[in-house]
């Protein structure tokens, strides 16, 4: 393809002359990426020809760091593309997307399937044991290995062939699943004019919604199936067929059979990892991903969900019970269905602890709430956190933030974007934009973003968050924290280059704070009268921790179950997806089927993303969160050495050693299942 752009003009090439060389969004545009990746592609290929050409010997330096110090330029290009294709996307940007993806797959596999460069790697890797090579050298050895291995090199060039038509569909294929998730997502709108179906929902709430329709020159309300507007209506509204009108739209999100529609894409997504799996050996595409996770084997999955499915249920169970009840002393008798489930269960929760969202969000002024999780990181680690407007940004909502060492040394560039728009997909996660890594005496350090969907401000009120949306901003910012502190010579195992079942231990630890006293006295006044939240209120929050924790745990082993059934699959299915659903989470339903609607087809987790045989890893990591916090309660949740132990074994580490050494390291012993339990008050049950 022949570029219309002079390469030396382009603001991706080169340096970018920016304050500490941050990307200069205010100076690209669309028409700068497809040049800039045909330059990154072809010096990344020249890169590879000087390694194999290499008339000297193999070794560790020549073959192995220097093919881990190649490709840059395209790994800084791919990295801003495709954070825009999730943070701030266009229609052009999208399908650029589609063209993009596929050269860099083929320039990937060139790569990995190229026999000459495989066969120096292996050179190396046979003569390990004599090299004298440190820990993280050993590991980057044994992953470059291992990455050559599990992506074909060892195939015949006929099976080659194949993994390359595979892979690049593959590609190709989770691009559009996205794309089609967040169309559906920002097709739906619902007008209403009449203040009478809107009962029961907040003025907040309402305000935003009229903004909506004010920005669309309508009267009243305009509700969509952004979390926010959503939840909005589930938790409040007291009309509830408005309530199974959002529930629905918000559970066909692509499977209507329009355009959008993701069933055929999924199936075929799962029959091509089946393919891939198989061409490389392995049963299914679960024992393929799972040898190089902390679980190892479909079989240790399946009995972690059950173990935890088992303790759930009955609570869970009994949860339906008490919401049904208690629905009925409000003139319910019907049916208990999902959409009355957070609607009346936010009711039993306002009547057992007095407290609701409504009465926490005055406290948590989005601004105050971001004090107080960078305060937090302060208190733990000594780092300090500088606004800098000067650093160019890809939207106006986002802020960038210089983040220091206590010894004044700048660690990490921190981007936050914190509300929806119809440019961004729906959810919450943290990227880079440029990588930590060690090169020439120069430590690199990383431009890290965190990404939200919270409720936004209003004309009258500033933005207030709900307990949730604040656990979320920790969640984010604890990925956020290993990124930014990573300390590792090469980038590969730098930061969240980790084991995907072990990269939400630093996020779910965070989330512990968020119902500690010490820890909301520092930052949680209200937004109007300027008062501390009230100990009472902290008391409720702890009194309401695991209300309905039950079924929120069956929820997400639900999660769990359907991606293991999709990716333990040894055959292509041609059935019904929604079927299939049924089948493979039906021990984890305490609500009936209801029919068109299915979770797969919006699954982004899965087949969008990079957590496929993997999201059992949340619950996973939910056991290890709570016995690494048990150490910090034991110890003071502030406590600076167990936090630096945290800092020097975790978050520094990256992927440098196995998790569960580095977990050890930090713990001085295995995780049990237990204090996940006890937390949950699954123990006691």
């Amino acid at each position: 393809m022949v570029s219309s752009c002079n390469t030396n003009e382009n603001p991706l090439n080169g340096n970018f002359n920016t304050p500490f060389n941050t990307i200069p969004f205010n100076k690209i545009k669309t028409e700068h990426y497809m040049p800039a990746f045909e330059q990154a592609i072809k010096d990344g290929e020249t890169e590879i020809k000087q390694i194999v050409e290499n008339n000297e010997k193999p070794t560790f330096e020549n073959t192995v760091e220097a093919l881990e110090n190649s490709g840059d330029l395209l790994d800084r290009t791919s990295s801003i593309f495709f954070n825009m294709i999730s943070s701030n996307t266009s229609s052009e940007l999208q399908q650029l997307a589609q063209t993009v993806s596929p050269m860099i797959t083929e320039y990937q596999n060139n790569i990995i399937l190229n026999t000459d460069l495989f066969e120096r790697v292996k050179n190396v890797y046979n003569k390990r044991e004599n090299l004298n090579l440190n820990t993280e050298q050993a590991k980057l050895l044994d992953d470059t290995y291992q990455r050559f291995a599990r992506n074909g090199a060892n195939l015949s060039d006929t099976d080659k062939v194949k993994y390359r038509e595979i892979s690049e569909e593959l590609s190709k294929l989770a691009l559009e699943f996205g794309n089609n998730v967040l169309e559906e997502t920002n097709l739906y709108k619902k007008h209403i004019t009449d203040k009478n179906l809107v009962k029961g929902v907040p003025e907040s709430a309402l305000e935003i919604a009229s903004e909506k329709a004010k920005k669309k020159s309508l009267e009243g309300y305009i509700f969509d199936i952004t979390i926010p507007s959503y939840n909005a209506v589930m938790k409040y509204a007291n009309n509830r067929e408005l309530r199974k009108e959002l529930f629905t739209e918000f559970m066909t999100k692509a499977c209507k059979g329009n355009k959008y529609d993701n069933k055929d894409i999924t199936k075929r997504i799962v029959e091509l990892r089946i393919k891939k799996a198989q061409l490389l050996g392995y049963k299914n595409y679960a024992d393929y991903v799972l040898v190089r996770r902390m679980a190892e084997t479909p079989k240790n999955v399946y009995n972690l969900l059950d173990d935890l499915l088992d303790a759930s249920m009955p609570v869970a169970k009994k949860e339906k019970q008490e919401v049904t009840e208690y629905a009925k002393t409000l003139g319910f008798n019907e049916e208990l269905m999902p959409w009355d489930w957070l609607y009346y269960s936010e009711k039993l929760k306002t009547k057992k602890f007095d407290l609701n969202d409504e009465m926490l969000k005055p406290y948590f002024k989005l601004e105050n709430v971001i004090d107080g999780v960078f305060g937090l990181a302060t208190d733990l680690y000594g780092i300090t956190f500088k606004e800098n407007k000067e650093i160019p940004v890809y939207h106006p909502d986002v802020k960038p933030f210089e983040v220091y060492n206590n010894d004044g040394s700048l660690l990490a560039i921190l981007y936050t974007d914190f509300h929806p728009r119809e440019s961004k997909r729906g959810g919450a996660w943290m990227n880079e934009f440029l990588g930590q890594y060690k090169r020439n005496g120069v430590d690199n350090r990383p431009h890290v973003t965190i990404v939200m969907n919270f409720t936004p401000s209003t004309e009258t009120k500033p933005a207030l968050l709900t307990f949730d949306e604040v656990e979320t901003f920790l969640h984010e910012f604890g990925h956020a924290l290993h990124g930014m502190f990573a300390n590792s010579t090469y980038k590969s195992l730098s930061g969240t280059n980790v084991y995907r079942d072990f990269v939400e231990l630093p996020s779910q630890i965070m989330e512990n704070w968020a119902g500690e006293k010490e820890f909301l006295d520092k930052f949680a006044i209200h937004y109007q009268t300027g008062k501390k939240i009230p100990t009472k209120l902290i008391e409720k929050i702890h009194k309401a921790k695991n209300f309905n924790e039950g079924y929120a745990s069956i929820r997400q082993l639900s999660f769990g179950f359907l991606d293991m059934a999709w990716h333990t699959l040894e055959k292509t299915y041609t059935g019904n997806v929604k079927e299939f659903e049924e089948k493979a989470w039906e021990k984890t339903q305490i609500f009936y089927e209801i029919e068109g609607i299915a979770m797969s087809t919006q699954f982004n987790h899965l087949f969008a993303g990079g957590y496929a045989a993997g999201y059992y890893g949340y619950k996973w990591a939910e056991v290890l969160d709570a016995d690494a916090f048990s150490l910090f309660k034991k110890n003071g949740i502030y406590d600076k050495v167990t936090a630096e132990s945290f800092r020097k074994n975790i978050l520094e580490k990256g992927g440098r050693e196995h998790p569960m050494i580095l977990y050890k390291a930090f713990r001085g012993q295995e995780p049990t299942v237990e204090a996940l339990k006890e937390r949950s008050g699954f123990s006691m049950n």
